[in-house]
C-alpha cells in the first residue's frame, strides 16, 4: 500500500505539471492569437480577418453546448452504462471513475485486480471514439463534399483562422473543469477519459486538446503557403491526406487493438498503463493507406500522389506508435502537413 500511495503521489504531481503547463501555453497562445486579431496583423501568420462578433460567439457556445454538454452527456451515459454492465463497477468506482481521480488516491491496479483490463479497454475505446469519432467522421464527410464542390484557396488560410476562436475556448474551458467532479466536468471529460490512464486520465485528455489547438496555429502558414502552390482541384485530396487518414488510422489503431490486441508494445506517456498492440499499428497503417490510396483513385490523380499515399500513411504509423501517449493528434497531422508542403515544393 505505501509503494502505490508513493505512485499516486507521484501521478498527481504529474497531472498538475501537465494543468499548470496548459494553463501557461494556452494563456500564452490566446495573447499571440488576439494580438494579430487587434493590431489587423496581415502578415503570413495573420488572423486579422477573423472577426469576434455576436454571430462567432454564438457560434462557439452552440458548438461548447452541443459538442461538451449534449454529446458529452450521452456518451457519458453509453460509457457508465458499459462500465457497471460489461465491466461490473460498483456504484463507488462508478463515482470514483467519472470524478477527477486527483482528490484522493485511484489505485488502478486494485481496480485491475477485480475486473477485466480488456473489458475495461474496450470501454475507453467506446466512450472515446463513440464522442470524437462519430462527429469527426461527420464532420470530415461534409468538409470533403463542400471542398470538392467548391475548392477555394480560402479553404487552407482562414478557414483555418476560423477555427482558431473556437479552439482557445475549448482549452480554457477544458482548464476550468480539469479538477472539477461536477455535472459539467463529467459531460467533458467522462466519456474520454480512459480508466486505463488511471489518475492521469484528464492530464492526457488536457495535452491532447492544448496541442490541437496548438495544430490549429501551425497550420496556418503551412496552409498558406500550399494554397499558393497546389491547384485548387488538389484542395480536396489534401484535406484528406492530412486529416482523413490522422483521424480513421489513430481511430482504427484503438479500435483494432482494443478489441483483438494484445498491449505487448510498451510506449511512454501521459497515462498510467502505456501499452499498444501489433493489430492496432496494422491496422493504423493499412487504414491510412486505404483511405489515401482511394482518394487518389476517385480523383484520378497522378502517380507521384500514390508515393505521397504510401509516406503518409508510414508517416502516420510511426508517430502513432512511437510519439508519446496524448501527443500523436499533433505530431501525426502537423507531419501529414508538413509531408504535403514538401510534396507540394517538389511536384508543383
Amino acid at each position: 500500500m505505501i509503494i502505490a500511495d508513493t505512485l499516486a503521489s507521484n501521478h498527481r504531481r504529474t497531472a498538475d505539471r501537465v494543468f499548470l503547463g496548459s494553463v501557461v501555453y494556452t494563456g500564452a497562445i490566446t495573447v499571440v492569437w488576439l494580438f494579430f486579431v487587434v493590431t489587423q496583423y496581415k502578415g503570413p501568420f495573420s488572423f486579422g480577418r477573423y472577426n469576434i462578433d455576436a454571430q462567432a460567439i454564438g457560434r462557439v457556445l452552440a458548438g461548447l453546448l452541443f459538442f461538451s454538454v449534449l454529446w458529452g452527456w450521452i456518451w457519458y451515459l453509453v460509457r457508465r452504462l458499459l462500465l457497471k454492465r460489461l465491466v461490473g463497477l460498483s456504484d463507488d468506482e462508478l463515482r470514483l471513475a467519472f470524478s477527477s481521480r486527483m482528490n484522493r488516491p485511484f489505485h488502478l491496479s486494485s481496480l485491475l485486480a477485480r475486473h477485466s483490463e480488456r473489458r475495461i479497454r474496450i470501454t475507453d475505446m467506446i466512450g472515446r471514439r463513440g464522442r470524437f469519432a462519430t462527429i469527426g467522421l461527420a464532420g470530415f464527410a461534409y468538409l470533403y463534399t463542400r471542398l470538392s464542390a467548391h475548392p477555394q484557396p480560402e479553404f487552407l488560410t482562414m478557414g483555418l483562422q476560423d477555427t482558431l476562436f473556437d479552439a482557445i475556448v475549448f482549452n480554457w474551458t477544458a482548464v476550468a473543469l480539469y479538477y472539477s467532479n461536477g455535472f459539467f466536468a463529467r459531460m467533458f471529460y467522462g466519456a474520454q477519459s480512459r480508466l486505463m490512464d488511471g489518475s492521469l486520465a484528464r492530464a492526457n485528455c488536457l495535452l491532447i486538446t492544448s496541442l490541437w489547438a496548438g495544430f490549429k496555429f501551425v497550420m496556418v502558414p503551412i496552409g498558406v503557403q500550399m494554397a499558393a502552390r497546389f491547384p485548387p482541384k488538389t484542395f480536396a485530396p489534401l484535406f484528406v491526406f492530412i486529416w482523413g487518414s490522422y483521424l480513421v488510422s489513430d481511430a482504427l489503431s484503438e479500435i483494432v487493438g482494443s478489441l483483438f490486441g494484445n498491449q505487448k508494445l510498451r510506449v511512454w506517456g501521459v497515462g498510467e498503463v502505456n501499452r499498444k498492440s501489433i493489430a492496432g499499428t496494422w491496422a493504423c497503417f493499412l487504414g491510412s493507406l486505404a483511405v489515401c490510396f482511394g482518394v487518389v483513385v476517385v480523383n484520378q490523380l497522378p502517380l507521384p500522389w500514390v508515393g505521397l499515399a504510401v509516406v503518409v500513411s508510414f508517416s502516420n504509423t510511426l508517430l502513432e506508435l512511437f510519439s508519446p501517449r496524448g501527443t500523436d493528434d499533433f505530431t501525426m497531422a502537423t507531419a501529414n502537413a508538413l509531408l504535403c508542403w514538401a510534396f507540394g515544393v517538389l511536384v508543383y
